[in-house]
């Protein structure tokens, strides 16, 4: 069953023509999971309180939603909001987007490679590798019948300059990379590709629901308060790019999404 947060109540409105300033993040295996937990609004998942309300004083509030483990790797399949799962991950995703109305959406999930890997493509497959619990197969598959089977929807994410923040920082162990690989056929690409779809729905400036970026993230097996620290830095290069998009009177708008990159692959984990 996944957690309902209550308070997302507070966003239950009638929208209004323009963008929320809501920016929706989620997790799968760890450490994507707990790297996530201060923006979580659920006390269950994170007893020691929100932070993510106007965060950093940037304008926007950051939701984490993301899945628990009883024994992970033991346990791949989780529980509550997106356990690892075709059926439930778009249950979820549908019901949450629909109360957020996110201006941008993170993904993220566990990757086989340690590197940061900012994906530049999503696919709308119509075969996928199965997951842990019947029907094993996304339902529908493709997913997306507006587009063809295994038609590519792109990263609006800053994803180049995503790359440069994180390599700029210095944090040990962690590289990043940009990937055109496609996000590995499992439940990482399937949620990345939920977030890409939802992001083209309403891109549109006249959208009452309007979202300017969205895309995924591989992260490698790092520390939790490394990958946490790779996590802040990314969301707030994203939220650079949202605000000049949403703001243009106050910089120059930038592009959606870079395209120049070192290509590496990643996978989600079997």
């Amino acid at each position: 069953m996944a957690f309902f947060d209550p308070l997302l109540k507070l966003f239950r409105r009638k929208p209004k023509p323009g963008s929320t300033k809501n920016i929706m993040l989620t997790g799968y295996w760890p450490p994507t999971n707990s790297m996530l937990q201060p923006f979580s609004t659920n006390t269950e998942l994170n007893p020691e309180g929100w932070a993510g309300e106007n965060w950093e004083g940037r304008g926007h509030d950051l939701h984490a939603f993301f899945p628990q483990f009883d024994s992970y790797p033991n346990d791949k399949l989780g529980f509550g909001d997106f356990s690892v799962d075709y059926q439930s991950t778009s249950s979820d995703f549908w019901r949450i987007t629909e109360v957020l109305h996110p201006c941008a959406i993170i993904t993220f999930s566990l990757g086989r490679k340690d590197v940061w890997v900012i994906e530049r493509l999503q696919r709308n497959l119509a075969e996928w590798r199965d997951d842990f619990r019947a029907p094993c197969q996304p339902t529908p598959a493709p997913p997306d019948e507006s587009i063809p089977a295994d038609s590519v929807r792109k990263s609006s994410l800053p994803i180049k300059a995503i790359e440069q923040a994180i390599n700029d920082a210095g944090i040990p162990n962690i590289v990043a990379g940009i990937s055109s690989d496609g996000g590995g056929k499992f439940l990482s690409e399937y949620i990345a590709y939920h977030g890409v779809w939802y992001q083209a729905i309403h891109t549109s400036e006249s959208s009452p629901r309007r979202c300017v970026a969205a895309g995924h993230i591989h992260v490698g097996k790092f520390p939790t308060l490394d990958a946490r620290k790779a996590a802040l830095i990314t969301i707030r290069t994203v939220i650079e790019t949202v605000n000049r998009i949403l703001q243009p009177d106050r910089d120059e708008v930038g592009t959606f999404a870079d395209t120049a990159g070192v290509d590496v692959s990643a996978r989600a984990p079997d």
